[in-house]
């Protein structure tokens, strides 16, 4: 927003609420930006978009990172969205099938896979559209999978020990707000537990974690920051289409790889947008 002119307390204020990684929280937040009769809402991801558009109709609502936001009953499409939200989406059940096949080809003889995933993390059609999409890959792939659900943070600890207990040859954690937010303790129990891991934002593998393949968050933000920009100066969520994905990103960690005892073929290496060594 600076590059595009606006100074903080000068000529743009930011009133700013956190969940935490609570999805519970995110009606009431929602319900306090409007009634602080705020000009716009950006909001993080399909939740809190979702928590938006309960709290208000009428308010502009820019989405970063929605999963699918016509299944999920946001837009009526996304070149015309027709309501108040518009903003980015990062394509969610398309990429876990991917994601499954990169970590196929990154782990020999890998066989037993533990899906960490949080149930309430978008709407029905959409987990209901990633778990399609990852069952009918692991049936492709020869693999068998293990659901692991976690609500919240505080259910991460009986998620861990129950993918510890199954001795899965891998690790995916599905894309969610919330188990985005704890990265860091599932990139600790991934190493702990000698478990090669795949995540969907590079942020985890910044962290230490193996793999990820998915859009760029912070690309996302810059476009978002534009479609903020038009609607302060007059446009409305309804004439701005909702932005899709131009690229998608794989990084691999090869010092965790090499902790792990993989051998990561030259080939995927030279694929992949980023090897940190």
């Amino acid at each position: 927003m600076r590059e595009l002119g606006y100074t903080e307390q000068q000529n743009i204020a930011f009133d700013r609420r956190f969940a935490d990684g609570d999805a519970n929280k995110l009606d009431e937040l929602a319900q306090q930006l409007v009634e602080q009769r705020v000009d716009a809402i950006v909001a993080l991801s399909t939740p809190a978009v979702r928590a938006s558009r309960r709290a208000s109709s009428t308010i502009p609502i820019v989405g970063i990172g929605m999963a699918d936001p016509v299944e999920d009953g946001l837009a009526s499409s996304l070149g015309w969205p027709e309501g108040n939200v518009t903003g980015t989406t990062f394509l969610g059940p398309e990429l876990v099938s991917k994601r499954l096949q990169l970590l196929k080809e990154m782990v020999t003889g890998l066989s037993r896979v533990a899906v960490l995933w949080h149930p309430r993390a978008y709407g029905e059609r959409t987990m209901a559209g990633m778990l399609k999409e990852i069952d009918s890959a692991a049936q492709s792939l020869g693999t068998q999978l293990h659901f692991v659900p976690a609500d919240r943070p505080v259910d991460l600890d009986n998620a861990f020990a129950a993918m510890a207990a199954e001795h899965a040859d891998a690790l995916i954690v599905f894309p969610s707000p919330m188990l985005f937010s704890q990265y860091s303790r599932i990139v600790t129990f991934a190493a702990d537990n000698h478990l090669p891991a795949m995540y969907a934002a590079r942020e985890a593998v910044d962290l230490g974690g193996l793999v990820s393949y998915g859009v760029n968050l912070r690309g996302m933000s810059r476009a978002t920051a534009t479609y903020l920009d038009k609607i302060l100066k007059g446009a409305t969520p309804a004439e701005l289409p909702i932005q899709q994905p131009t690229k998608l990103e794989l990084v691999l960690n090869l010092k965790t790889a090499r902790a792990l005892g993989l051998n990561v073929a030259l080939q995927l290496q030279q694929f992949a947008d980023e090897v940190i060594e």
